[in-house]
């Protein structure tokens, strides 16, 4: 085998483990962002619903306040009709 082939077999040895190896550190940093993109939407999820949980129990404050509100307003009007 000449010289020059020897050069040209290694260096296509050395591009060939190259390129495999470079495909599966590829492959790994997509697996591995994937995971954290689950690990996010998971996070997401949890925050949504705890938003809608205080959500709702704004509302709930809200409509008990109102109300209060109201009975206050038709006590105090009750009172001046009376006096």
């Amino acid at each position: 085998m000449s010289a020059a082939s020897k050069v040209v077999l290694g260096i296509s040895v050395v591009l060939t483990l190259s390129t495999v190896a470079g495909v599966h550190l590829k492959q790994s940093w997509d697996r591995e962002r994937l995971h954290e993109g689950v690990l996010r939407d998971l996070e997401r999820v949890e925050r949504k619903k705890e938003n809608l949980r205080i959500l709702e129990e704004q509302r709930l404050l809200t409509k008990q306040l109102e109300e209060e509100r109201r009975r206050r307003s038709q006590e105090e009007h009750n009172l001046h009709k009376a006096a």
